[in-house]
């Protein structure tokens, strides 16, 4: 296929095109080897081959290198650079081996979950394949759009996402180019021949990869695919934006500072203590390595973004294809749904019910309708058969041609030889029409909402005609009206929509039925219980929207109504939004959804919005939610949302916000389980400091690390997984205000957790001395009397911090419910952590090599006996506190 480029010159150069897409078009044709039968399969399969798979080759990801230096330089890890730096500065030489390993451990661990939860985030692509409709060996076909070649012939229409540059060779388009020109307005794009002096992007007749088609119906050419597009030209001079950082990541940062900052303080205060009380320097200096060590919560950040990416993962397994790990920790505070009806309340599966003519009257669906009601049902679609044999098109119109009578695929083979032009549905006038040859002259057929259609129409009784389509509406019916005109026999095909769709002659009326999904009902009563308000934002009749409603229990305390949408004002609607109703907008377009969005985030609301259409994607991106649907769903509208449903199922947004909450939740968990163990790391130490050394150190630096590195880190990541507690979805949303970090978790974890853990562990190791005859001063050193009282002593510290973890991690199952309610074994995770730790600070108290080490002894029995009531005594403490607040709930009330 030899490329001439006498006429495109730079610009195709630039654009690295495989042939001149300005050329006339039949030339263009012979170049790329295609017609109108398209390629056939096997030219295509050897084009691929050639030229690649049709995809922008993605930015190479940031440096390894680049990657750990940031673990390293996080405010937690600098903290541990400075005590490793102490501990070189008093000659511990072994101390500060230990703490830049664990520095380098706990980086790589941080890198390994971030790359999971990237590749969380990407696999999602695989629940989204991105298709093209093609003709291929003469026949239309569905392809990836990553197989598409030069000289395939594509067919386009309203909310497509252009796959590969093209040429249009039929049909026009309003296509979004903002991506690559930055202007916000469609363009129209028609088959023309080319303009001189023009640049690329402004050629009349060619599309681009990436940008999105708002209207309208094309064939056309492609030129160029891959990193030859123009967006693959501008992908190539272009940096990768990095990965922002979720609301929650960002607040968990400025914690870690805070705690950064409160370490080194506390550090520097009590040097100063402990030089007024005389404690040696290599005293001091250990005092202030164990303090900085202690408030370093190491597995935090990662902990986090292991657990948004596993809630990302378990939405998608359910449904909801969440494109944003941020997007999880906000459905957690979701508290308006606005959902459509048709395929999300409902099964999106149309049949014909009733059928009303103004000479019959109503009549039940059953028999064959009038002819003409059937000419001009079947007239005004776009359904077809696939390759497979099997209707494709708009539900609908599905509706419209099966319950037309026998004989469709003749029928359809016939409106399709006889059609002249087709004016697409637009979701302003509720309207779609086509013209097509009847006999010697043509005919214009008209479907859409009555109201649009009647208005149109000349010779009708208006009023009696909209009671019949109220009375249908009510029994929850999807009414559209049917017209038509004859043209005169010498009149040309009319070029303009408001030219064809003019004195029409009502045909008939047709009511449509789509049942409620069966468990709609059940999604809408947890929504209710949660604390969720549902709004109906359609573009069918109040009174049959209104039935869906009712049918599926939306409506409570009392459903409120819109009958026409588009004609609320802005205070009216404040008005509306801020009652207790639950509301219908009917009739809207898709500038309602984006006029209720704008109003719930000025009131406050978090918002979940569905959406499918491309004039939906301003709305979509509106609202804290985007939500499309990923069946019935255009790639505009995919392109524009935060989460899509695979199923388009309005119940799989009530488990997303179940999710969504879990997630959250779990969060806070893990989080005060690794704050709870603060305390009793920091009180050992003051405990040294304020005694002036006549208290020996009662837990030593590795010994912390030991825990906070070993022990500690299965666990917080098991609390990660944590199901749902009970009754979460039987409470208010949280507000979007409220931090991830409380005074009442902190009051929770040090107040009540951490200091009981304190006294326990300093209890059992003073327990331990004592009984060997120890007095305060009296050496400890090694080679003093006490020298293994004083290592089983700590150990008994170590270990009795260990057993005190267990009983956090039980208590931090849950915030409100008891633990028999959550279920003991109901996470098993959190059980194979607990056996770990449990073996692993075995490990370091009885295995030999590991005692020198860590400086730890065996414990006799009796102090294994009162460390083994430690988790139950943590645990008890904090599950009788929880008890008083349920009653206190109780009593008082939410």
């Amino acid at each position: 296929m030899p490329a001439r480029r006498h006429h495109a010159g730079d610009a195709a150069g630039a654009a690295g095109i495989s042939a001149d897409p300005r050329e006339p078009l039949p030339l263009l044709r012979k170049e790329l080897g295609t017609g109108e039968r398209g390629l056939s399969g096997r030219e295509a399969a050897r084009r691929l081959a050639v030229y690649g798979p049709n995809q922008v080759r993605r930015r190479e990801k940031r440096s390894l290198v680049r990657l750990l230096s940031t673990q390293l330089l996080h405010p937690l890890a600098l903290l541990l650079w400075g005590a490793g730096a102490l501990a070189f500065v008093a000659g511990m030489s072994v101390l500060g081996w230990a703490i830049l390993a664990v520095i380098l451990v706990n980086a790589v661990f941080a890198l390994l979950q971030e790359h999971q939860a990237e590749r969380a985030v990407e696999a999602l692509a695989a629940y989204l394949p991105e298709q093209a409709h093609v003709v291929r060996d003469g026949r239309r076909q569905a392809v990836d759009a990553a197989e598409l070649v030069p000289g395939d012939l594509i067919l386009l229409e309203e909310g497509d996402k252009v796959p590969a540059d093209a040429r249009l060779t039929d049909g026009a388009l309003e296509v979004d180019l903002s991506m690559l020109t930055g202007e916000s307005a469609p363009v129209e794009r028609m088959a023309a021949p080319a303009e001189e002096g023009v640049g690329l992007l402004r050629e009349p007749n060619l599309v681009f990869s990436g940008t999105t088609c708002t209207g309208g119906e094309a064939r056309a050419i492609v030129f160029a695919t891959g990193g030859h597009t123009e967006l693959g030209r501008i992908a190539a001079l272009s940096q990768r934006a990095p990965r922002g950082d979720s609301p929650l990541e960002t607040q968990v940062k400025k914690v870690a500072w805070l705690i950064a900052a409160v370490a080194v303080g506390m550090g520097a205060v009590f040097l100063l203590i402990g030089a007024l009380v005389g404690l040696p320097l290599t005293d001091a200096l250990m005092f202030a390595i164990g303090l900085l060590v202690a408030n370093v919560p190491e597995g935090l950040l990662p902990t986090i973004t292991l657990a948004l990416a596993a809630g990302v993962r378990v939405l998608a397994r359910q449904g909801a294809v969440v494109k944003r790990l941020s997007a999880v920790e906000t459905l957690g505070s979701t508290n308006v749904i606005c959902t459509d009806k048709t395929g999300t309340l409902t099964q999106n599966r149309m049949r014909l019910q009733v059928y009303w003519t103004p000479q019959h009257g109503v009549t039940a669906s059953g028999g064959t309708p009038p002819p003409e009601l059937v000419r001009a049902m079947t007239e005004c679609t776009t359904v077809s058969y696939d390759q497979g044999g099997d209707l494709q098109g708009d539900p609908t119109e599905i509706a419209l041609v099966l319950g037309s009578g026998p004989d469709l695929p003749a029928r359809l083979a016939a409106r399709d030889h006889r059609r002249r032009a087709v004016f697409s549905f637009d979701a302003r006038l509720r309207l779609m029409s086509v013209i097509a040859q009847s006999g010697d002259h043509l005919a214009v057929y008209v479907k859409g909402a009555p109201e649009a259609v009647l208005a149109r129409c000349s010779g009708i009784d208006r009023p009696a005609v909209m009671a019949v389509v109220g009375e249908l509406a009510r029994k929850g019916l999807r009414v559209l009206a049917v017209g038509t005109r004859d043209l005169p026999p010498d009149a040309a095909t009319p070029r303009r929509r408001e030219d064809a769709e003019t004195g029409l002659r009502l045909v008939g009326l047709v009511g449509l039925y789509d049942p409620p999904r069966p468990e709609v009902a059940g999604a809408v009563r947890r929504c209710h219980d949660a604390g969720l308000r549902v709004h109906i934002v359609t573009g069918d009749n109040g009174a049959t929207a209104a039935a869906v409603a009712g049918e599926v229990g939306i409506g409570v305390p009392r459903l409120h109504v819109v009958p026409e949408s588009e004609k609320v004002h802005d205070h009216e609607l404040d008005g509306m939004l801020t009652g207790d109703a639950e509301i219908v907008f009917a009739r809207s377009s898709p500038e309602t959804k984006l006029k209720v969005a704008d109003a719930l985030r000025a009131h406050g609301q978090i918002v979940a919005m569905t959406g499918d259409g491309a004039n939906d994607a301003p709305a979509l991106h509106q609202a804290h939610i985007g939500v499309a649907m990923g069946r019935s769903g255009t790639d505009v509208a995919r392109e524009a949302s935060t989460m899509v449903l695979t199923d388009d199922n309005f119940a799989t947004i009530v488990t997303a916000v179940e999710s969504g909450r879990r997630v959250y939740d779990n969060v806070r968990k893990f989080i005060l389980y690794i704050f709870a163990h603060t305390v009793p790391e920091i009180v050992p130490f003051l405990v040294f400091a304020l005694s002036g050394g006549l208290v020996p150190l009662p837990l030593t630096v590795l010994q912390i690390l030991a825990i906070d590195l070993g022990t500690e880190t299965l666990p917080a990541l098991a609390l990660g997984r944590e199901p749902a507690e009970p009754g979460i979805m039987n409470r208010p949303p949280r507000p979007s205000s409220r931090g991830v970090i409380t005074r009442d978790m902190l009051i929770r974890a040090w107040g009540y957790l951490g200091l009981v853990s304190a006294a326990l562990v300093m209890g059992v190791f003073f327990y331990v001395l004592w009984r060997a005859g120890w007095h305060p001063g009296d050496p400890t050193g090694d080679g003093a009397a006490l020298h293994h009282a004083y290592l089983t002593a700590t150990t008994a510290t170590f270990a009795g911090l260990v057993t005190c973890q267990i009983g956090t991690a039980m208590a931090a199952r849950t915030e409100h419910a008891s633990l028999r309610q959550v279920g003991l074994t109901t996470n098993p995770l959190l059980l194979a952590g607990i056996a770990f730790e449990v073996l692993f600070a075995a490990a370091l108290i009885y295995v030999p090599p590991l005692q020198r080490l860590f400086g730890t002894a065996a414990l006799p029995w009796d102090v294994l006996a009162v460390i083994a009531a430690f988790p139950v005594i943590v645990w008890g403490t904090d599950e009788l506190r929880r008890r008083r607040a349920r009653l206190s709930r109780d009593v008082t009330g939410p």
